[in-house]
């Protein structure tokens, strides 16, 4: 049995800060990781999609080309083996660079393999026994697959081995109409694939407002995405080389031919292979483990940080969850999980850049509120760039004068949401956005504007 001041296990966005503050504060360190640094972030989800995500866009703007006055001379294809390349050499630098700060890191010892609790204080790595006071659990996530009839007798590809292929898939059918699903269904679409999505509720995205739901899958038609909402996939064949769903609609059933089948319907924690039983550590129903509001799990000294605890399955929910650990742990500052505004983009083209509460929410609350939207299409900025998609929404609290939520689909929203994100952690009034002077032409400088024709939300 080795002893430790502290075990990590998982090298997600948590688990290397993390442990960069634990060995600097004089702490010895059991670093855990079974197949490769960096977590899902690096290796199959922010870093290598929004890099893939960079390069359909310049193929779509080539497209464009003409629209904006240039030509250019002969067709624009797409390189699938060039694009790939170029995805890997990023996810490499990142995968590269977490793991020369681990391995340079003092008091830092790092194990491969599998990690299993065999008690409440001691874990179970390739054949060794790992003890220590203090137990971070970093595991992360994976996609979830559905229990769709035939599904495990055909070829389907997931957001994990999406990043392998270097080839244009003919026609994209993709199960899940959310978040990675449409990342993947417009990049695809813009390399060159026919692409169908597939959604069993009856909306995109269906967290979102309906109006943004919508205006969505407007965004994506107008790319010639085909879009079919309200349809269950009842079951999964193969077709010659390629493949079959049979889907239910209101309408009746139908059958839905591609040459490859994207399963992006969630994402389940890893947790069911860790042992947890054998500590006594409570998990949901879902198998995520269940924290307080510093993170803690229900056995003393053992925490559970990033998507295996279920609080935000972000990159940026899952390094924040590593800033309160370490605030309260070491720096005797008792920071919390419930005052954490929720955040996160949707990486379309545009973008969705959320904060806080939707308009669904807010009427849910019967509190009285505000609200404003304001076209894309009014935003001096979207016009010279010929990107006028979208919409903006802000809603405040009409007695507080607080913001409650931001809904911004269009053009630089992924950023522009930062300046409401900002003041709604400042607790301050909407009217000190109203007041500030923003720099022409921006998207941003349309928030105050907006922030004066606010109407009772109804």
């Amino acid at each position: 049995m080795r002893q430790f001041d502290a075990i990590v296990i998982g090298s997600g966005q948590a688990g290397p800060s993390l442990t960069a503050r634990l060995t600097a504060a004089g702490m010895s360190v059991a670093f855990v990781e079974r197949e490769h640094f960096g977590g899902t972030c690096v290796n199959d989800g922010c870093i290598p999609t929004k890099t893939l995500v960079a390069s359909a866009q310049a193929a779509h703007v080539a497209r464009r080309a003409g629209d904006y006055g240039v030509r250019i001379a002969g067709s624009i294809e797409v390189d699938m083996k060039a694009v790939k390349a170029r995805k890997d050499v990023v996810s490499e630098r990142s995968r590269s660079g977490v793991e020369h700060w681990l391995r340079g890191m003092e008091r830092c010892t790092i194990f491969w393999g599998s990690a299993r609790f065999i008690a409440a204080k001691q874990v179970s790595v390739s054949g060794e026994t790992l003890t220590a006071d203090r137990i971070f659990i970093n595991v992360g996530g994976r996609p979830s697959v559905p229990p769709i009839s035939g599904l495990d007798q055909v070829p389907y590809l997931t957001n994990v081995s999406m990043m392998s292929i270097d080839f244009l898939p003919a026609h994209l059918v993709i199960l899940g109409g959310s978040y990675v699903g449409l990342e993947f269904a417009q990049m695809y679409r813009r390399f060159g694939s026919a692409v169908t999505v597939i959604e069993a509720l009856p909306r995109l995205v269906a967290r979102e407002d309906e109006d943004i739901s919508a205006e969505i899958a407007k965004i994506l038609e107008r790319e010639d995405i085909v879009v079919r909402v309200g349809a269950k996939a009842l079951s999964v064949a193969r077709r010659g080389n390629g493949i079959s769903v049979v889907i239910e609609t209101p309408q009746g059933r139908a059958e839905i031919e591609g040459s490859h089948l994207l399963v992006a319907i969630g994402r389940r924690p890893n947790t069911d292979d860790l042992g947890l039983e054998q500590a006594g550590i409570a998990v949901d129903p879902r198998g995520f483990i269940e924290v307080d509001d510093q993170l803690a799990t229900n056995v003393p000294g053992v925490w559970a940080l990033g998507d295996c605890n279920g609080q935000g399955a972000f990159t940026h929910t899952s390094y924040n969850d590593y800033e309160i650990v370490a605030a309260n742990l070491l720096d005797h500052d008792r920071r919390r999980l419930s005052d954490r505004i929720m955040a996160y983009a949707l990486y379309i083209d545009p973008p969705l850049g959320r904060a806080g509460l939707s308009r669904a929410d807010v009427r849910k609350t019967k509190k009285p509120a505000l609200v404003a939207n304001w076209p894309m299409e009014r935003v001096s900025r979207a016009f010279e760039r010929g990107e006028t998609e979208g919409f903006m929404r802000l809603i405040v609290d009409q007695e507080t004068k607080r913001i409650l939520g931001a809904s911004l689909l269009g053009l630089n929203a992924d950023e522009v949401i930062h300046s409401v994100l900002d003041l709604m952690y400042a607790k301050a009034p909407y009217t000190t956005l109203q007041r500030a002077m923003h720099i022409h032409p921006t998207v941003s400088e349309y928030l105050p504007t907006m922030l004066g024709s606010l109407k009772p939300l109804t």
